[in-house]
């Protein structure tokens, strides 16, 4: 990555630094999205879920009172730039909006909010073999906060901080990720993705109104399976809590999110999921998903934001 799109343009990251005083690294009010873009057989590229992801960027700005001051074409366009001047087609994508007046000031102060939008090669986030074979992960000590105490539907930048020491937790033990119960003990997600399981032929997912984030992979999912329950032989599809003892008894357990797409779990705790390897639920859907982003199955309207060959 040796060029980002900021506040309209395509720069040198080097001349695109924030202030140190920026108002977002004191005090974490800054809103932030994870997106893809994935190449297509015809040399194209879609970035997927694009408009779902920047309407999402603009409401986690509304909740912190930020006002994002481009509109959401011009965010579309500047994604669409930042991955043609890294030559990007498989990409990721993280626009960014922070607060900053290159000043110290107090809580309440209120700097002018800036965009940036970064791209940069990346491929699976857990691993190419955790993608095949399954990751294993375990149940942290940290908590996701509940709604009383966390604004759990908005991406601000400062609420990752216990996601991020809880993957630093799991890394340190030789896990590869962690999960996070909630403040009743229900396995919610991980530390940045949704979590499926399939129990007893159905396939379930904590849902929307517990103390996650709903993402867009997760949704994705979601129509998948329902589109193919008889296919994959699924007896039902429900969105409910789900508690450590019914997880680690599931036939298949598995993450979705922007990176890490649809990544199987085969260990919680040390204790094996299944087979330890991807069940056929989860094979079936991680293969649906696939040839949707990178166009070879129809995707609905607005899905993928498709722009010409470039050069990788």
């Amino acid at each position: 990555m040796t060029r980002i799109w900021r506040d309209g343009s395509i720069q040198d990251i080097e001349d695109a630094r924030p202030s140190i005083l920026s108002h977002t690294l004191h005090y974490g009010v800054g809103v932030f999205e994870g997106i893809r873009s994935y190449a297509a057989e015809d040399g194209s590229a879609g970035i997927f879920r694009l408009h779902d992801h920047l309407r999402r960027l603009f409401e986690s700005a509304k909740v912190c009172g930020m006002e994002v001051p481009f509109s959401h074409a011009e965010l579309v366009q500047g994604c669409i730039d930042v991955l043609q001047a890294n030559d990007l087609r498989d990409g990721y994508l993280r626009p960014l909006a922070y607060a900053d007046d290159g000043k110290l000031g107090g809580l309440g102060s209120v700097p002018p909010v800036h965009v940036v939008i970064a791209a940069a090669p990346w491929g699976a986030y857990l691993g190419e073999e955790g993608l095949s074979k399954g990751i294993r992960v375990m149940i942290s000590s940290y908590r996701r906060a509940n709604h009383e105490a966390f604004l759990s539907k908005a991406k601000i930048c400062g609420q990752y901080v216990i996601s991020t020491l809880a993957k630093r937790n799991a890394l340190a033990q030789g896990w590869n990720e962690a999960l996070l119960t909630d403040s009743e003990g229900y396995v919610a997600e991980g530390t940045g993705e949704n979590l499926f399981m399939v129990s007893k032929g159905v396939l379930v997912t904590p849902p929307v109104t517990a103390s996650i984030l709903p993402g867009f992979t997760r949704d994705t999912i979601l129509r998948l399976a329902g589109q193919r329950i008889e296919t994959l032989k699924l007896q039902g599809i429900e969105e409910r809590n789900i508690s450590r003892d019914e997880l680690v008894l599931a036939e298949e357990v598995f993450l979705t999110g922007t990176a890490a797409e649809v990544t199987p779990i085969r260990e919680i705790d040390g204790i094996t999921i299944g087979a330890g390897a991807a069940g056929p639920v989860t094979s079936s859907l991680q293969t649906a998903f696939f040839e949707l982003v990178r166009g070879a199955a129809t995707a609905p309207k607005g899905w993928r934001t498709v722009f010409g060959a470039l050069v990788r």
